[in-house]
């Protein structure tokens, strides 16, 4: 570079210019150093600098240029606004405003400088703020599409999405090809629960940016939402060809091919999962996961590591709320709040409402934060009749971390983790100074913002303990509640299920992820040396049926000895369990409340019992329920069992009668026994609180 730098900076500053448009940065960064020896006053000298060295990654060598460049001239807008994005790189938010404020009262209006304030106030959630700094810029450049799509992302914030709509629809008239509004479109759409149109949009923004995978990844992830798992895997099958390497795709594509049962190829792209979380590799879902043959600590590792990136992406917002807990008086009330989306017809709401109804004469001040709106149904009818329910489905997660901050909860329950609708963004605010995980995913979060487990020594035995990150509250009894007031419709006939008249009936309610090509050659094995016996699964989504039909068959094993039940009721599914003989259980993910369903309809469980959290749920309700010979530890031995039980119709009476007796005397359906247990632990965990301690484990 030495021979061929020219004399004067025009030229100099021509050639960086032309080398930073080409994309060579590192070129440009050395021949701006080099330039600087014999121009070291030049202020637009150090500015090119100083963008090489962003571009290279050299922040604090940039900062330097910067600021020099900034002393020169302080009328620079650009350099002023380059130096606010580096603050906001480095995560001083505070700084950036300042040093933009400070620009706009010797320029007031500029564009640019308000655009890079808008920016900074979004990443403080400051949405007020940067909507009416979007909107000025808006309106002193109203043909600059980016600004206009900036306020269009502080309109969603706020919740405006009319607003918002407007603002992406004239940047379409505008540049009809943009594929960022029709992303931004998408994303709007989905906020209104239309993930089908969502998707549409976000497709067409593929179309339109070709080597973009994030936009058909995000529409594969809204097609899954909607419940088309064949768009969805299309989708993902587009992202995977634009970027093969992409772990969040590969694990999505992997997790939506086990639930389609499209077993080809599975390994190895499980083994690309299993190797990418190994080696801490952002983007794999924690609850997908689960489905993998993987250990404990891997389950950790992987939690950990979605942890600490939702734990980035917050923290501006928790910066910007600052929620101050106070510690209660020692005679107030203990408040308790649950957050879940599931508190209507769904497993959640179904097995907690008999539990929150034992509660209500209790000293704790319950209450449930519904992110879905009532569905009309009886649970929900049930938990608002208890204990106050708070529905904040149309809220965002501000409003509502303001809400339950508000409402002074003292312990949070997040009620879902990982599963459905995660909830872990908002738990990341810490809206309460207690935090608990329970229910929804089975294994540790791995995040700093949970301070407990709610579990039992069954599920998580001494030898896991290092494998959880949350401390542990360890009940006395399964810690899955259960109600013992179901509602159980007529018993239906063998034919109107579509059974055969005669025949043991073993089931699987499990969902189709967890059927996995080992689960599945296990029960056909178990069908072959059982004669005349049957497998009854829950019909899948798309043409999973007939997939599983094919296996059967390449497994020697009639199609026809697979029954499939299609989603029924609550009650009418329940009252099936008449007809079942044995449920088998999966792993590496076990039945949840489909096996306590089956155990208090009367129908033993058989498990196989696991090394992780997920894998020992069932473990833990078959101790519970007094029925240990039925928790086996290997597959051999599971089939044995199986078989053995399948070809002897008076043990399996047996089985049904001890159940049948269980259920009245059972801990595992006591309610009010579960209420006293869950009472003493939130006494436990307050107390330690308001006397200033931190968490500890608690062994009930």
């Amino acid at each position: 570079m030495t021979d061929a730098l020219p004399n004067d900076i025009a030229s100099i500053l021509r050639k960086l210019d032309e080398l930073l448009q080409q994309g060579a940065d590192n070129e440009a960064a050395n021949m701006a150093a080099l330039a600087r020896r014999q121009f070291p006053v030049s202020p637009d000298l150090l500015h090119l600098h100083g963008i090489a060295l962003i571009r290279l990654g050299r922040q604090r060598e940039a900062q330097v240029a910067m600021n020099r460049a900034a002393e020169l001239a302080p009328g620079n807008i650009e350099v002023q606004c380059n130096l606010a994005s580096l603050a906001m790189a480095e995560g001083k938010m505070g700084g950036a405003i300042e040093r933009m404020q400070r620009a706009l009262n010797q320029t007031p209006g500029h564009p640019a400088l308000l655009q890079v304030l808008g920016t900074a106030y979004m990443s403080t959630g400051q949405h007020a703020q940067a909507r009416d700094a979007f909107a000025l810029a808006v309106k002193n450049m109203p043909q600059h599409p980016a600004i206009r799509l900036n306020l269009a992302s502080a309109e969603m914030e706020l919740g405006r999405l009319p607003e918002a709509e407007q603002q992406v629809r004239h940047v379409l008239q505008q540049v009809p090809t943009s594929d960022v509004a029709h992303a931004m479109l998408g994303h709007m759409l989905h906020l209104q629960s239309r993930p089908r149109d969502a998707a549409a949009s976000l497709l067409q923004a593929g179309k339109l940016a070709p080597n973009n995978m994030q936009h058909v990844f995000q529409a594969a992830l809204m097609l899954d939402e909607a419940g088309d798992l064949h768009g969805a895997n299309d989708a993902f099958n587009d992202a995977l060809t634009r970027a093969p390497d992409a772990i969040p795709v590969i694990g999505q594509a992997l997790f939506t091919r086990r639930r389609l049962c499209r077993w080809q190829g599975l390994d190895a792209l499980s083994e690309r999962v299993i190797h990418a979380v190994s080696e801490g590799q952002p983007g794999v879902h924690p609850f997908a996961f689960l489905a993998e043959e993987a250990d404990a600590a891997l389950q950790l590792r992987c939690a950990k590591t979605f942890a600490s990136i939702i734990e980035q992406q917050t923290a501006g917002l928790r910066q910007h709320l600052n929620l101050r807990h106070t510690v209660p008086l020692p005679d107030s009330p203990i408040r308790i709040g649950m957050l879940s989306d599931g508190f209507h017809e769904t497993a959640v709401g179904q097995h907690i409402v008999a539990l929150i109804e034992a509660l209500a004469d209790s000293e704790l001040d319950i209450h449930l934060f519904a992110t879905t709106p009532d569905d009309g149904g009886a649970t929900r009818h049930r938990l608002s009749a208890v204990t106050t329910l708070h529905d904040v489905s149309p809220l965002n997660r501000k409003q509502l971390a303001t809400l339950i901050h508000g409402t002074q909860i003292e312990i949070l329950f997040d009620l879902n983790g990982y599963r459905g609708r995660g909830n872990t963004e908002l738990m990341a605010l810490r809206t309460a100074p207690i935090q608990l995980s329970w229910m929804g995913y089975m294994g540790s979060s791995g995040a700093p913002w949970m301070d407990y487990l709610l579990t039992d020594a069954i599920t998580v035995p001494d030898t896991m303990r290092e494998h959880v990150s949350e401390k542990v509250i360890r009940l006395p009894r399964c810690p899955q509640p259960s109600d013992p007031q179901r509602t159980v419709a007529p018993t239906p006939s063998r034919q109107a299920c579509g059974l055969p008249e005669k025949g043991v009936v073993f089931a699987c309610f499990n969902e189709t992820y967890a059927i996995n090509p080992a689960v599945f050659a296990r029960c056909m094995l178990i069908l072959q040396q059982v004669p005349g016996s049957v497998l009854w699964l829950l019909n899948g989504p798309a043409d999973t049926d007939d997939r599983l039909r094919q296996a059967a068959s390449a497994l020697d094993v009639s199609p026809e000895r697979l029954i499939f039940m299609p989603r029924l009721p609550y009650s009418e599914y329940l009252s099936c369990y008449a007809h079942v003989d044995l449920y088998l259980d999966t792993l590496p993910t076990n039945a949840r409340a489909t096996a306590s369903d089956a155990l208090w309809a009367g129908c033993p469980v058989l498990t196989r019992s696991g090394d992780t959290i997920a894998g020992r749920t069932v473990t833990s309700l078959l101790h519970h329920a007094r029925l240990p010979e039925l928790i086996t530890s290997d597959g051999v031995s599971f089939i044995g069992m199986a078989t053995a039980l399948g070809n002897d119709p008076d043990a399996l009476a047996t089985l049904r009668r001890h159940l049948a007796e269980q259920r009245d005397t059972s801990p595992l359906f006591d309610m009010q026994g579960f209420a006293a247990d869950f009472r003493r632990a939130m006494l436990a965990i307050s107390a330690r609180y308001r006397i200033g301690r931190p968490p500890a484990d608690l062994n009930l």
